[in-house]
């Protein structure tokens, strides 16, 4: 009996552990984004499965005093059906492909400078890694679970 015992609670912690790495190793999710000039909290961006492809959209921003409360995306190609709309609520992050522990294939969009990137994400220490792509040139970014 006592052995079952032993068993079942190795068993159940083992499940525990898969299914907690698991959780870890996904993008799905909400995370805050920091500044890169000014190391200050910028946003929250939930991402989200759509179909077989991941998105992300702006849930809010952090605004400085000064800075418009609710800006729009002025600086996005003419082109984009995001130009002049509202930056809370857009979707910034456009069909990620899951590759192994990677996603990839996919845009992401800087508003605040109307610029699109090729983009790569995957979690890296329970933070999420985005970089875009111009060409061979590529910033990172480490963007922060929200709790």
């Amino acid at each position: 009996m006592k052995r079952n015992i032993i068993l079942i609670t190795g068993i159940f912690i083992l499940l525990s552990t898969f299914q907690f790495a698991n959780a870890q190793n996904t993008i799905v999710g909400r995370w805050k984004t920091i500044d890169d000039e000014t190391k200050l909290p910028k946003s929250i961006v939930s991402i989200y499965k759509e179909g077989d492809k991941f998105y992300g959209k702006i849930d809010s921003l952090y605004r400085q005093p000064g800075e418009d409360p609710d800006p729009v995306c002025s600086k996005c190609p003419d082109d984009d059906p995001r130009k002049d709309k509202r930056i809370v609520g857009m979707v910034i992050i456009k069909d990620m492909v899951q590759d192994d522990n990677e996603w990839e294939d996919g845009t992401i969009l800087d508003p605040k400078k109307g610029k699109i990137y090729d983009c790569k994400l995957w979690i890296e220490d329970g933070n999420l890694r985005v970089r875009g792509y111009l060409f061979f040139l590529y910033r990172t970014q480490t963007w922060y679970p929200v709790k």
